[in-house]
């Protein structure tokens, strides 16, 4: 993710359910200019159960040392034509750094992009895909993304956190969810509804 708070923000509540179910999970964003940033990234991941991976710059080559390090089955990114251009830039860069290691290590082998800004990109309405039910760690996430109190979390990103949950939970009859779409890998898309 691009920014400390993205993993809270955009997957917590599925980060924290797969924490919760055993799977490894990791957070990686780039170190921030403001250290409070960084300390609060550690914070939000270890109240999901998330390991955090800090790296100085989003290069290719500091997502392929990301990668070839970590070897995730699973990839949770932002949009390619996510509305914030450091979201964007990001999902570029990740794009880039995949193709070698997919070659090199077969993994990951899922690849998915999160939410954004009121479920839209620059291409219009983010499609519901693959809808998952967080209505048992939406606390988790919640508490995860008030870490990060250096950030305008209660009049401005929690809100929206919670009706984007509560407009995706309704979908599948949850109080809450969050919505992920898939991006090919090497020409290899997951089967519906798997994260």
């Amino acid at each position: 993710m691009a920014h400390p708070d993205d993993a809270e923000l955009w997957a917590g509540g599925t980060l924290a359910r797969c924490a919760a179910s055993g799977a490894a999970v990791t957070i990686a964003v780039p170190h921030h200019h403001e250290p409070r940033r960084d300390s609060e990234a550690a914070a939000g991941a270890a109240i999901l159960g998330a390991k955090l991976y800090q790296y100085d710059w989003p290069t290719v080559a500091a997502l392929r040392q990301l990668l070839l390090a970590v070897r995730p089955e699973v990839v949770i990114t932002h949009s390619l034509r996510d509305v914030h251009p450091e979201h964007r830039g990001l999902a570029d860069t990740l794009a880039a750094a995949l193709p070698e290691v997919v070659i090199a290590t077969g993994r990951p082998q899922r690849l998915y992009t999160a939410d954004s800004y009121n479920s839209l990109t620059a291409d219009g309405p983010i499609p519901a895909h693959t809808i998952v039910d967080v209505s048992d760690t939406y606390e988790t996430k919640w508490k995860a993304l008030a870490a990060h109190a250096s950030q305008p979390i209660g009049d401005h990103f929690g809100p929206m956190a919670e009706t984007l949950a509560r407009l995706w939970g309704s979908r599948i009859g949850a109080r809450y969810a969050e919505n992920f779409v898939p991006l090919p890998v090497l020409g290899r898309l997951p089967a519906a509804a798997t994260l």
